[in-house]
């Protein structure tokens, strides 16, 4: 039980699932939170006793707060959250944007990040500490036609990241962002299919493999990221590909 515990939200697949394998295989026991009760459950079943499949729906802060609360009376302690969970949906310029729709990303993408990092807080004060990394985008400060929706919470998210720095850092909590640029998921296919910006434009080839942000996240969990506390690492920077070791 000694295991340091960490709960990922949207882990059903591409960066967060890449998260957990990364996480699990460096001895930490990972928590996996995201809608997609089928998905997370095959994912734990494969890493084994080191995991556990949260249905969660990070939207709604209910779900997130019964989620940690099984994590801590299961393992004791939440030494990490990755807020990951996030949707790039509605693509669509603002005059063709469907309101409701671009709510409901506002809700997944910002909200479900303060919802997270409000679940987290009290367990993280009481253990003397923790880190809180969000997982950010280049969208979070440049705007991107037909991503209204996206940039605006995802900007958001940043400046909501910093602020839990501000408040929180005292309290011994390590809080910081992670923007990977372009990654190899399901996201980038449907933005892809959108046709609309110069993202939708990229050769797949480009696209990093999620395994690189996963790395980055466990990089940042350690001394790493010591240095970046109240910032936001970019897996663009070379400097940083070098540090944990997916270039030479």
């Amino acid at each position: 039980m000694t295991a340091k515990v960490v709960a990922i939200t949207g882990a059903s697949r591409g960066i967060g699932a890449a998260t957990a394998r990364v996480f699990a295989e460096a001895g930490w026991r990972v928590a996996l939170m995201a809608r997609s009760e089928t998905d997370i459950a095959r994912l734990s079943e494969t890493i084994g006793e080191a995991a556990m499949a949260l249905r969660c729906d990070v939207s709604d802060y209910t779900s997130v707060q019964a989620a940690l609360q099984t994590v801590l009376a299961r393992w004791g302690r939440l030494d990490a959250l990755i807020n990951n969970a996030g949707v790039v949906e509605p693509i669509a310029r603002l005059a063709d944007a469907d309101p409701a729709a671009w709510g409901r990303a506002v809700d997944i993408n910002l909200k479900g990040v303060m919802h997270g990092i409000h679940a987290a807080i009290p367990a993280m004060r009481a253990q003397g500490g923790g880190t809180i990394i969000t997982v950010s985008s280049g969208a979070a400060h440049n705007p991107y036609e037909g991503w209204s929706a996206y940039c605006a919470a995802k900007a958001g998210a940043a400046m909501l990241t910093r602020s839990a720095h501000l408040e929180e850092a005292a309290n011994g909590l390590r809080v910081m962002g992670m923007s990977p640029g372009t990654v190899a998921t399901e996201m980038q296919v449907k933005i892809k299919a959108s046709g609309i910006n110069p993202v939708s434009q990229l050769d797949p080839a480009v696209h990093i493999p999620p395994e690189w942000p996963a790395r980055c996240l466990l990089w940042m969990c350690g001394p790493g990221g010591d240095d970046w506390l109240g910032r936001e690492v970019s897996l663009r920077d070379e400097g940083i590909r070098r540090a944990i070791g997916v270039i030479a």
